[in-house]
């Protein structure tokens, strides 16, 4: 239903902009790690539906950005939508963390 009081476009900007950055940032800095080395405790198969899903978010968290900017910061995104992102990049983190542990031993 269409509300009467629009979204403070500031406090979305102030918010969702960055948020929406750090996900491109991790998710770039996941792209590079899954397409440049050999996760040993990942089989063949996982490291690559991982890079899949990464890709995957990647292209969803451009469009979110792009649909933001294009209407000037009047369109937030349901923190649902935004869950499966988190995961994912902590999926991530665990990953790099873990490989680089075993990598430095």
């Amino acid at each position: 239903m269409f509300s009467s009081n629009p979204p403070d476009s500031d406090l979305l900007k102030s918010l969702l902009e960055p948020l929406l950055d750090d996900f491109h940032y991790w998710f770039e800095r996941s792209r590079q790690l899954l397409e440049t080395e050999e996760i040993p405790f990942l089989s063949a198969e996982e490291q690559a539906d991982l890079l899949d899903r990464v890709v995957t978010a990647q292209k969803e968290v451009s469009t979110t950005q792009m649909l933001f900017k294009a209407t000037n910061g009047q369109v937030g995104i349901e923190a649902s939508m935004m869950a499966p992102w988190h995961r994912l990049v902590t999926e991530c983190w665990q990953i790099a963390v873990r490989f680089r542990l075993e990598r430095s031993a």
